[in-house]
């Protein structure tokens, strides 16, 4: 996926196949870090939210409290997602560069943040299985 500044996006290829969304809002997550909501058309079991992080900004530290499937994907820029997984243990994965892709599954129980380099935009995008509903994740800072 190309950043395109603010334009909505028709589709969004996920697990191979090019799906249309249709746009739902813009919501401000919190300073530097905004998120497109998106409905998958025709298909209620999952949304998109686009994730824009200005540079040097990240988005809270989140817990997954619940869902079936939370997908973290990395779509443009440089930056890193972080997770630490209930057990404690600690991954980083550095995006931009070298690493053009990424898509992780996150578990309910699990810590994430996705944090913009200093001199990069950063844009990554969430899927959740059910649809994102107010309870799914609790922000920690």
């Amino acid at each position: 996926m190309k950043e395109q500044a603010l334009d909505q996006l028709n589709s969004f290829i996920f697990e191979g196949r090019d799906h249309k969304v249709s746009f739902v809002e813009t919501i401000s997550v919190t300073t530097g870090v905004e998120c497109d909501v998106y409905i998958f058309v025709g298909d209620s079991t999952k949304d998109l939210g686009i994730i824009r992080i200005q540079p040097g900004c990240k988005t809270p530290l989140q817990k997954v409290l619940n869902g079936e499937k939370t997908i973290e994907g990395f779509a443009s820029g440089r930056g890193k997602l972080e997770i630490t997984k209930s057990d404690g243990d600690k991954w980083s994965y550095p995006v931009g560069g070298v690493q053009n892709s990424l898509k992780v599954s996150v578990a309910v129980g699990d810590l994430m943040q996705w944090e913009a380099d200093v001199n990069s935009n950063l844009v990554a995008y969430e899927i959740c299985l059910p649809p994102y509903k107010d309870g799914r994740f609790e922000n920690l800072e």
